[in-house]
């Protein structure tokens, strides 16, 4: 049973089903506001139920510093995910067209939400304004799907950059980047545990033995405000 639910809606409108930036931001409001007690707690997606533990700076006052997330399970089969095509289980190294004269390796992953995750040698010299819709929108993708170029540095090490469904280019995606190191072991590019490095800042992704993905990362206070609705 989860201690508290989480809801999360994109740019566009659209209902997201899981948010991993988005659920440490929740988890630390939730706990600096008193809303929860304890440091480790479950709450309620649209993904399923997911824990985290929060990690203090400041055991005194019990200032929130990083968030440990459960991330799951992430899901391969290509009818989860959902992708479209041939009756292949999984979607590894996998030929994309998004026209005659451009092609993609691209290998798929679901964190709950979907994941198309291309390798490419310079993150910083992709167009992803322009490659990032059409393959969010290719039909290979009921659902369509969020979309990451990553750059495997070694194997600790990933640069990234998203292009997220239903709100384009973003500095950082929780989700995204698990699906990156999900998809850099099953490529075998880098080991289970790995620094990806957005441009928001820094997550610390790990697929351990048992199969669960986990994330630890920050969430700070920007500003607090009140909205008329």
């Amino acid at each position: 049973k989860a201690d508290l639910r989480m809801r999360i809606f994109n740019f566009d409108g659209s209902e997201a089903q899981m948010c991993g930036n988005g659920i440490r931001c929740f988890a630390k409001y939730a706990y600096e506001n008193k809303l929860i007690s304890k440091n480790k707690f479950a709450v309620e997606t649209l993904a399923g139920i997911i824990t985290r533990e929060l990690i203090f700076q400041d055991l005194k006052n019990k200032k929130v510093l990083r968030i440990k997330v459960n991330m799951g399970i992430p899901k391969l089969r290509r009818r989860e995910i959902p992708i479209n095509g041939e009756d292949i289980p999984t979607v590894v190294d996998e030929t994309l067209k998004t026209n005659p004269e451009q092609t993609f390796k691209i290998t798929c992953v679901s964190m709950g939400n979907p994941h198309c995750i291309i390798f490419v040698d310079d993150v910083q010299s992709i167009p992803v304004d322009k490659i990032g819709p059409k393959i969010e929108n290719h039909p290979l993708f009921p659902e369509k799907t969020n979309v990451e170029f990553i750059q495997v540095l070694n194997r600790k090490e990933i640069n990234f950059r998203v292009w997220e469904r239903g709100v384009g280019e973003t500095l950082a995606c929780g989700t995204g980047a698990c699906a990156a190191l999900v998809a850099a072991v099953l490529n075998k590019k880098t080991d289970r545990e790995a620094t990806i490095h957005l441009p928001g800042g820094d997550l610390d992704i790990r697929w351990a033995d048992d199969g669960y993905v986990y994330m630890t990362g920050p969430a700070e206070l920007v500003f607090r405000g009140e909205m008329i609705i």
